[in-house]
């Protein structure tokens, strides 16, 4: 049992976007953004309780100019087809706002001490004319039935411009095979303060269903959880095999002074409960550009089921 985890209160301090990867072997491999945003940093133990303590090794370092150079964001560390894939985005010290999603490829046995190779930005499919061709990051990886899938958040160029997030399916680990389909926009006004913003996707599956949380508003105490929910089998690529909820899943709580929880992702502890991992703030006032204050510390949720359907709850830890 598990019993050094602490729930919803900073866990791993100043580490955002944070995702864990557990393999077949139930190790357990944590990444997040640093907030100096230079890096990718893995850390490893054979408990989900032991990550807390775990050395952190920078498998990964940014460029000095060009692309990769700046901004380095949402590390998520994914197993496929027998080698190590981490998708992260960037942006270039010349500008320093061109985010793209790129991919690194490790063939080794252990992520930490193997060799990483840049497989560069990530592709789309031959015939898509739009993704990637603008500020685009937060992507994970999925599979259903046989197929694999790829969700990312990426802007369009209207008045303030608005974060969508689209999916398409893979062709290889670095290159889509269908152009992109949009899969939700900011509809809500929770979704849409500071910035409209959908961002920050990550999957979970039980029974048949398959639920997608993603990120809305800006970074402050605004930001939250929202969700859309498909079956299994479906054809994911049709918008109407999604269905989104009318108000986020999880928000800030001042009584446990949790303020913009968000930029999740999904694990199970030594029991097999199903464990939420996001990051969130201590303080509802920001010191300074939200953007650049260290303060988004990673947390832990033991998630509830109820109908068949995730409860994210801070009382029930």
């Amino acid at each position: 049992m598990d019993i050094q985890l602490k729930y919803n209160e900073p866990w791993i301090l100043q580490r955002a976007d944070p995702f864990i990867c557990r393999d077949d072997n139930g190790k357990y491999y944590f990444t997040a953004s640093v907030p100096t945003y230079d890096k990718i940093v893995l850390r490893c133990a054979s408990t989900l309780a032991g990550i807390a303590n775990a050395e952190e090794v920078t498998i990964w370092h940014k460029h000095l100019s060009g692309p990769m150079s700046e901004h380095i964001w949402a590390p998520e560390l994914h197993r496929l087809d027998g080698k190590w894939y981490v998708y992260f985005a960037g942006g270039e010290k010349e500008d320093i706002w061109n985010i793209r999603p790129y991919v690194l490829e490790c063939t080794d046995e252990d992520p930490l001490n193997g060799t990483w190779k840049e497989l560069g930005v990530m592709q789309c499919a031959d015939d898509d004319e739009f993704s990637f061709r603008a500020f685009s990051l937060d992507a994970t990886v999925f599979e259903d039935c046989g197929k694999r899938y790829y969700v990312w958040a990426e802007k369009v160029g209207v008045g303030k411009q608005i974060s969508n997030l689209y999916i398409a399916e893979m062709d290889t680990p670095n290159k889509l095979k269908t152009v992109q389909v949009l899969l939700t926009t900011p509809d809500y006004d929770w979704e849409r303060v500071g910035f409209w913003v959908n961002e920050g996707p990550a999957i979970i599956k039980k029974d048949g269903k398959i639920f997608l949380t993603y990120s809305a508003s800006e970074t402050g105490a605004p930001y939250c959880i929202g969700m859309l929910t498909a079956d299994s089998g479906a054809d994911l690529l049709d918008p109407l095999s999604w269905k989104k909820e009318r108000y986020p899943v999880l928000a800030s709580d001042p009584s446990l002074e949790v303020y913009g929880p968000g930029h999740n992702s999904f694990t199970v502890d030594a029991d097999g409960n199903d464990i939420l991992v996001y990051h969130a703030r201590k303080e509802s006032v920001i010191e300074g550009n939200p953007l650049y204050n260290p303060n988004r510390h990673t947390m832990l949720m033991k998630i509830q089921w109820k109908d068949g359907r995730p409860i994210f709850n801070y009382k029930n830890n």
